[in-house]
């Protein structure tokens, strides 16, 4: 595993190719008509809005988590890695810029359905089961305290936003109206089973995951293809299985290795003497909360590809 930079990388600047989209995290840049390189940067976001101050070495520890995990998972779906390296299609000049922190991948036409999966109630899974003993339609049995395992996970999509607005929660029905029951049956049932196998091999390193979203794309020939990010602490509710127990029995949220502390932070932040209204721009985020972050960026990293 390399080390990741001490310089934060804000914002990519390529020249030697066509920027796409500037999202969240990650810049892409057109690679011909086939191919796309995603650069994963340092920024953060929390609450669907970017903060002004990166995490250092975030983006190359969020590359090398979802490599880590497109690996592990390939035999249960392909995925958009194309196995070239990233720097083969830059200058020279900008390769120490993207390396570490990019992946060359195959230009698919996305699925506007993000795949969210649930293995425990937590966050606004937990808020929906207090007030109606379902989240996102799918009813769950009474009882149930936050961060509690469900019987079983839940698939609970929600449908892709336009840059800055939220993503919107539907029903498994909705998505058969948006993409047809076939498409939607097989995204339904691969992002279980692909929880499932990640599940257990992070509860084998001593982390649980609590929920998680995957995306897909399809592939020239109509092959159901995952792409973007998979599994990283960006997508994903990780808890170290140290403390959960504790945690579950006081009805607390458990220690996180996700953005989870950010969001505590923003919680209770203030701007001009009043609570943040979670729109543009965030508060700053002091520099305790940005050395913290990261160094939960990195503990995730390393117990999950610990021997």
């Amino acid at each position: 595993m390399t080390q990741p930079s001490s310089t934060a990388l804000h914002t990519s600047a390529l020249t030697s190719l066509p920027l796409l989209a500037r999202g969240k995290v990650r810049d892409n840049y057109a690679v011909g008509d086939d191919r796309i390189l995603m650069v994963a940067s340092d920024r953060l976001s929390a609450f669907d809005v970017i903060m002004g101050e990166p995490i250092p070495g975030k983006g190359e520890l969020l590359t090398q988590m979802a490599l880590f995990w497109f690996d592990k998972l390939g035999h249960i779906c392909p995925n958009h890695l194309t196995g070239d390296a990233p720097e083969s299609v830059v200058s020279p000049e900008e390769a120490p810029q993207i390396r570490g922190r990019s992946m060359l991948v195959k230009r698919l036409q996305p699925i506007p359905v993000e795949a969210v999966v649930r293995g425990y109630l937590a966050g606004s899974g937990w808020k929906e089961y207090q007030e109606s003993r379902s989240v996102c339609g799918v009813p769950l049995p009474e009882g149930l305290t936050n961060a509690a395992k469900l019987p079983e996970p839940i698939y609970t999509p929600a449908a892709k936003a336009a840059m800055g607005e939220h993503d919107e929660n539907i029903t498994f029905e909705r998505t058969v109206e948006m993409i047809g029951l076939d498409l939607a049956t097989r995204i339904r049932d691969l992002s279980i089973a692909i929880y499932k196998a990640a599940a257990e091999i992070a509860l084998a390193k001593g982390m649980i995951i609590a929920d998680t979203k995957f995306e897909f794309g399809l592939a020239p020939d109509g092959t159901l293809v995952l792409m973007d990010e998979v599994l990283t602490p960006d997508s994903s509710r990780y808890w170290p299985v140290e403390g959960y127990a504790e945690a579950l029995a006081k009805g607390e949220n458990p220690p996180s290795y996700d953005k989870q502390f950010v969001r505590d932070w923003l919680e209770q932040a203030q701007v001009n003497g009043k609570p943040w209204d979670k729109t543009a721009p965030s508060p700053r985020l002091p520099q305790a909360v940005i050395e913290k972050t990261a160094a939960k960026y990195r503990e995730a990293l390393e117990r999950l590809t610990s021997a």
